[in-house]
């Protein structure tokens, strides 16, 4: 089975890419809900959404990519600790999007207040100058969402089982 991160900083479309892969038929797990992560990388969530500057809770990322079902398994989120488990994955996809991009869509998402509150706009375009260029450093591809999503998906899926 092929393990794919799907990763990037606020606002890139990683929750929309993985809602995407789903519709596909393929398994698409987003690890800001569901209980996979947690303030500490050893301690059960206290909740099932993650908070800004939580870390993947290690047993249940670890269990998750132990799992043996189907051809891929694609895993979105962006955190602190998600280098631990890059050897754990055969592809590790950056979604990136331009600033403005990023804003519009933070401004207007649904279903996720993160951006919206004071200073947290300010927030996720700094994370994006800081934090995408480590993120790059180890993807082993780069994918502009401001494509329409299917060229996105498209793109994703190839490199996925190329």
């Amino acid at each position: 089975m092929r393990r794919i991160l799907i990763t990037g900083v606020s606002g890139v479309g990683k929750s929309t890419v993985l809602a995407a892969l789903s519709a596909r038929g393929l398994r698409a797990v987003d690890t800001d809900y569901g209980g996979y992560c947690s303030p500490d990388p050893a301690a059960p969530p206290p909740k099932p959404t993650a908070e800004p500057g939580w870390v993947w809770y290690e047993a249940r990322i670890r269990a998750l990519l132990d799992e043996e079902t189907g051809d891929a398994l694609f895993v979105g989120g962006c955190v602190p600790n998600q280098g631990r488990f890059y050897p754990e994955f055969d592809r590790v996809v950056l979604l990136t999007a331009p600033p403005a991009t990023v804003r519009r869509r933070l401004a207007e998402r649904p279903g996720n207040d993160y951006g919206k509150r004071p200073g947290e706009l300010e927030r996720a375009l700094a994370d994006q100058a800081e934090v995408e260029p480590l993120l790059r450093a180890g993807a082993t591809a780069v994918v502009d969402t401001d494509a329409p999503l299917a060229d996105v998906v498209d793109a994703i899926v190839a490199h996925a089982f190329g």
